[in-house]
């Protein structure tokens, strides 16, 4: 069966700052990223859709992974040296090139949020913000799929 190309467009509504000018310099989660702090822009346009962001303490991030480089359908993540299907891995050589980091929000100032824990490229364009909400982003009995009994890598080896 012959796929029709989907008429989906996702425009930024801000800019993620951070201290991570290079992708061999980000960190690959935010469990690496303890002291790194950032700032959030949301353009002043979709500032109204912040009120209450403050009353939560982390906040998932949306963003474009614009300098990822070319898709990888294929590849080792950095937990293995075993390749695995990009679907089954937080690459960010993906088809759509979506990223997701859960980050610390830790102040906003009308339409910008500071916040902590940031693994997210300087300059990244946001494209959604949603709250990290435990009881409903918490699930006690997941999987672990195949990172399960993985050591957990500072760094990953032959990054790009």
């Amino acid at each position: 069966m012959l796929r029709e190309e989907s008429p989906v467009k996702i425009k930024p509504i801000g800019i993620i700052y951070s201290p991570h000018l290079s992708k061999e310099s980000c960190p690959i989660q935010p469990l690496y990223s303890a002291e790194a702090v950032g700032k959030v822009e949301v353009f002043e346009e979709f500032e109204p859709g912040l009120k209450d962001i403050e009353t939560f303490s982390h906040i998932h991030l949306l963003y474009c992974f614009d300098r990822a480089g070319g898709i990888e359908l294929i590849r080792a993540p950095f937990l293995d040296d075993e390749p695995h299907g990009v679907f089954a891995t937080r690459h960010p050589c993906r088809p759509n090139g979506i990223g997701m980091s859960i980050v610390k929000l830790l102040s906003r100032e009308k339409n910008i949020l500071t916040v902590g824990r940031i693994d997210v490229l300087n300059n990244t364009p946001l494209l959604d913000i949603k709250p990290y909400m435990p009881k409903f982003d918490i699930i006690d009995c997941a999987s672990e799929g195949w990172t399960a009994g993985k050591k957990w890598r500072a760094k990953p080896s032959g990054r790009e």
